[in-house]
């Protein structure tokens, strides 16, 4: 049982959690499904990935986040001849024949890792010790990242010219995969309104560091039932093909499923969505909610689902059917 001081915690993070949402949605129009799903990777400690065409205000999303936080953003520009020492840094020789470390734009709290998969795997990889570890080796010496820290990484669509796929152990470092769309007609209608024809909003911060790391340690306190972990482990395991309870859709066209950090990634998730909703604990409910984004890029399909059309989406929606 929760005792009254941690509920009043978590209703305390709960009412911060609101207000940044609300300062965000002063300047992002729409979307507020997408807004949630990074509420919930910054709430988890954790990162997503977000694909979308260009101009869908991936960019400005994630600087209005930090400026509401008043978190130190950076933004780094992948592009073929990115090197992994312009990501994490590197020792330097100076003047006095001295080696130093130069640290790179990786030492700041929100990263945007822009079109992430226009750099080649090696460079790629330059974030995963980050990602997991919360640290980087420069020269040998290890340094330890600022917390929060948060990768928000966009990505083109794969089937353009000049993109590289992300290796599984890339994309399973992601909590969410996060899909953006075009804006619904209303709604894009109401975001010229407020980008061309009135002022642009300022961005105030409304909650600081403290709040998110208070936030993020009132997430891990919510009771989570024997009954939701068993139901986000069973639909994990259903979405690999040796499973004897896999369906056959399943069977038919994923060729790897997902491994235990989904099992992980969809409780977690659960408790961010039931906390982002008010709810004092997670129900099934929340978990399918979060199903799609945490399982859509850890589903390998085979030649006949790319054959028949058949999207991780889908085979997700016939699983938590």
């Amino acid at each position: 049982m929760r005792d009254q001081n941690d509920i009043r915690i978590v209703e305390k993070a709960q009412e911060d959690i609101k207000k940044l949402r609300q300062e965000i949605q002063k300047v992002i129009v729409g979307q507020d499904e997408v807004i949630d799903q990074l509420l919930m990777t910054l709430l988890c400690d954790s990162h997503a990935l977000l694909e979308g065409v260009p101009g869908l205000a991936k960019t400005l999303l994630v600087r209005t986040i930090a400026q509401a936080i008043d978190l130190n953003f950076k933004r780094i520009q992948f592009t073929p001849d990115l090197m992994p020492s312009d990501i994490v840094g590197a020792e330097v020789l100076t003047e006095r024949n001295e080696f130093v470390v130069r640290k790179g734009p990786i030492f700041a709290n929100i990263i945007l890792a822009d079109e992430i998969n226009r750099a080649p795997p090696k460079t790629q990889s330059a974030l995963l010790e980050a990602m997991q570890e919360r640290q980087v080796t420069i020269g040998g010496q290890t340094f330890k990242l600022n917390r929060p820290f948060f990768v928000l990484a966009t990505q083109n669509p794969i089937e353009q010219e000049g993109t590289y796929p992300l290796p599984e152990a890339q994309l399973d470092r992601f909590m969410m995969y996060i899909l953006i769309d075009y804006l619904p007609y209303e709604q894009e209608v109401e975001m010229v309104k407020r980008t061309v024809l009135s002022e642009p909003q300022r961005v105030l911060q409304v909650i600081n560091e403290a709040d998110i790391l208070n936030a993020q340690r009132a997430v891990r306190t919510i009771p989570v039932t024997d009954h939701v972990v068993e139901y986000a482990v069973r639909l994990t395991h259903r979405t690999r093909p040796q499973s004897n309870d896999a369906p056959e859709m399943v069977k038919e066209y994923v060729e790897f499923g997902a491994g235990p950090r989904a099992s992980q990634f969809l409780v977690l998730a659960g408790m961010a969505h039931a906390f982002l909703n008010g709810k004092l604990s997670p129900d099934e409910e929340d978990i399918k909610a979060v199903a799609k984004p945490v399982l859509r890029h850890r589903i390998v399909r085979n030649y006949r689902a790319e054959a028949d059309g058949i999207s991780a989406d889908e085979i997700i929606a016939d699983l938590i059917k």
